[in-house]
């Protein structure tokens, strides 16, 4: 996953010869609020190799409303975007990536728009509190997994030769692989407490949805449990068989749901 996040080249080029031309056929008034824009995307350049983000973003806020509609006013919007997820506040680089995309749909850069969306959404992070907890990335609600996902697959069905395109589809496979865990994750829960419905409903749905993962292992482990609780002697015997045929040498069948470490939330 090493495709680069800080977005340069998509418009630049682009952007060089609009600014050259920007003279030709300009009122005074234009020709200055594009010199005014020039001018602060300078700056916000500056305070972005400089790391003052917040400051950079107040220039390329300013950047977009002098200079609508043109490139340079989308390269400051994409730029927003970064800026805003990498300061943490990630609902308006959202509704900044959005408002490009809506705003936008033929853009040079919309390979690298869908891009950043995904990145946004992209859950990999689990923060001090979870790392100190031990919280695992599949315990945590998973919607914005499921959103980081959607956004990649647009992208590569788009844009199957951007250059984005591979790491999105490496970061594809981790999300199905996550998605997958936290399914187990709640049949397991479910049926640690004796809700044997509920734990085959999501077992069977993690089965269903994630067929190829390394989860579905333990999900028909979990479904055969379910199924054997509830005395639903067919479905368990369906289960087991299917468990063993896939996976003749699993461990789950010998040992169990292993104890584990304990929960991520208890600290004592």
């Amino acid at each position: 996953m090493t495709a680069s996040l800080y977005w340069r080249p998509a418009l630049t080029a682009l952007l060089a010869v609009t600014l050259q031309l920007a003279g030709c056929g300009s009122t005074p008034k234009e020709e200055a609020a594009t010199t005014t824009a020039e001018r602060l995307y300078k700056e916000a350049q500056e305070d972005m190799e400089a790391g003052s983000y917040e400051r950079a973003i107040k220039s390329l806020e300013r950047v977009e409303g002098l200079a609508a509609g043109s490139l340079i006013a989308q390269q400051a919007l994409l730029n927003i975007a970064y800026l805003s997820w990498r300061t943490g506040e990630k609902a308006q680089a959202l509704s900044s990536i959005e408002r490009f995309i809506k705003l936008n749909p033929s853009s040079p850069a919309l390979d690298y728009a869908l891009y950043l969306r995904g990145v946004i959404n992209f859950n990999d992070n689990l923060g001090l509190l979870g790392t100190l907890a031990g919280q695992d990335l599949s315990e945590r609600d998973q919607r914005a997994s499921r959103d980081a996902f959607q956004a990649f697959k647009q992208l590569v069905d788009q844009f199957p030769a951007s250059k984005y395109t591979p790491d999105a589809r490496q970061r594809m496979v981790h999300i199905v692989d996550t998605l997958a865990s936290y399914e187990v994750h709640v049949a397991r829960y479910y049926l640690r407490r004796g809700a044997y419905v509920a734990a085959a409903n999501r077992a069977q749905g993690a089965i269903a949805e994630f067929p190829q993962t390394a989860s579905a292992e333990e999900a028909l482990y979990i479904l055969m449990q379910s199924y054997d609780k509830l005395e639903l002697k067919t479905l368990r015997d369906d289960a087991e068989r299917v468990l063993r045929l896939n996976y003749p040498n699993s461990s789950f069948l010998s040992t169990g749901l292993a104890a584990g470490t304990k929960p991520w939330w208890k600290l004592w």
